[in-house]
This record gives C-alpha cells, structure tokens and sequence, in this order.
C-alpha cells in the first residue's frame, strides 16, 4: 500500500531565493539542480498551459508557476503519496487554482488522461529503464531513477500531450541524447540541444532537449551550460543565478 502524505517523514524547503516553498521527503528522491533547469528552460507566456509528466513533489511546477505568472500547470504523478505532496504544495504557494495534480501513469498515455493537448510538456524521466545496468537503488529513490516502461513511454506521452505546434523540454543524460532525439523525431521537430557540464574541462552529463512537435526547422546545438568553476565556488555565476531564479534558459 502507497505511503499517505501524512505517513511520509519531510522537510520543507525554500527554492529560488525563498519564492518557493517545498515539501519533500526527507530521504530518497530529493529536488535538485535538474529540477531548476528543467523549470527555468519553459518560457511559458501568460494564458499558456503546462503539462509535467513525472512531477513528483511539485519542484518544477512550483518553480515555473513562479517564473511564469499567468500560466497554468498540471502535473502527473504515479506514486499517490508524491501526487498528495505536490497538491499540497501548490495549496501552500498559493496556487492550487493554477496547478492541478494527478495521479496516474505515464506508461497509460496522455490520453488517459481526458485532456486537451497542453502547449507545453516538460520531463525529467526516470534517468535508467534496465536495473541490470546499475546497482539496485534506495526504495525511495527507485521510482525517481527506474523508467519500468522505459524512455519509449515517456517520449510517446510527451508528444500526445502537446497540440501541433506545442513544445517539448526535457532534462536526461546525456549519454541518451540520441536516443531521445530518435524517439521524439517522428513527431517533432526543431531541435534545441542545450549540454550541461559539471565543469568547462569535463563531458556533459546531462542536456536538455526542446522540441516542437511538427516542427521542420534544422536541429540547433546551443552553447553549453557549465555548472560549477574551479574557484572555489559552489556553482558557476550563472547556474547560480538560475537556481535563485534572476535567469532563465531561453530557446531563442
């Protein structure tokens, strides 16, 4: 039986510099840098609308909800006990009006869902769908790190949720980029490949991937985006300004 919200030991959580407040287990899966990234690369306008496939406690929608006023979010979430938290978070924003959680399952499709297509649809899957390939993670965190239908699913959901036009984001390894671009390219187009590198002098570990589904221009590869410096500091001047949200990564 899934864990209530009440059964789950958490902590609360100030991100972008204290405009957001999150509720999040104390162990296992825990928001973090993939989360601001993957928030602050949605330029969402006001009246557009927001699909999150995997939202788990909320990070993301609640960090584009305050990036992004006057645009309206929903989320999807299997485990019912990260559904409740992520609900309950947008009711401690102050943005329960905007922001509606479900609970369900990628692997059932979009249209399970009973939705019009969104104008947006962001993801952060599951970085792993063979547990051959890794050591067994926590239980908590095997629902963050695990893909059981595989990245083929989330892909597929992603571009049901989104009308003709619509655009996609998502934050993987890198290692699967092109995979990613192979899954989505049937449908979508206009590839915006953005690499994200833990130092200037080392491979990217992640990238994040916009599409536009029907879209026919040629793929672009943006700068990179590095994270940390060899100063001293904890991040780089501008993932630290992404992270406090006084910057966004835009698609140009």
């Amino acid at each position: 039986m899934n864990a209530t919200p009440e059964q789950i030991d958490v902590t609360e959580n100030a991100l972008l510099d204290g405009r957001v407040r999150l509720r999040q287990p104390a162990r296992g899966y825990r928001a973090g840098m993939d989360a601001a990234l993957l928030a602050a690369a949605c330029p969402a306008l006001p009246g557009q609308q927001v699909m999150e496939a995997g939202c788990g406690a909320g990070a993301v929608l609640m960090q584009i909800a305050a990036r992004r006023p006057g645009v309206r979010l929903a989320g999807l979430e299997r485990d019912a006990a990260m559904a409740g938290l992520a609900a309950d978070n947008a009711a401690l924003n102050g943005w329960a009006d905007r922001i509606d959680v479900r609970q369900g399952d990628v692997a059932a499709g979009f249209r399970a869902l009973g939705l019009a297509p969104f104008d947006w649809a962001v993801s952060n899957p599951p970085f792993f769908d063979d547990p051959g390939a890794l050591r067994a993670p926590a239980p908590g965190k095997r629902g963050a790190w695990m893909a059981d239908d595989g990245l083929t699913a989330w892909t597929g959901f992603l571009l049901k949720a989104v009308k003709e036009g619509g655009r996609i984001v998502m934050i993987h390894r890198a290692d699967r980029l092109a995979d990613i671009l192979a899954l989505l390219g049937d449908k979508a187009g206009s590839f915006a490949v953005r690499p994200v590198h833990p130092y200037a002098d080392e491979p990217a570990k992640r990238v994040l991937v916009h599409a536009v589904k029907t879209g026919r221009a040629p793929l672009r590869l943006l700068p990179p985006l590095i994270l940390h410096d060899r100063e001293g500091g904890k991040h780089s001047a501008e993932a630290e300004a992404i992270l406090r949200g006084e910057a966004a990564l835009d698609w140009g």
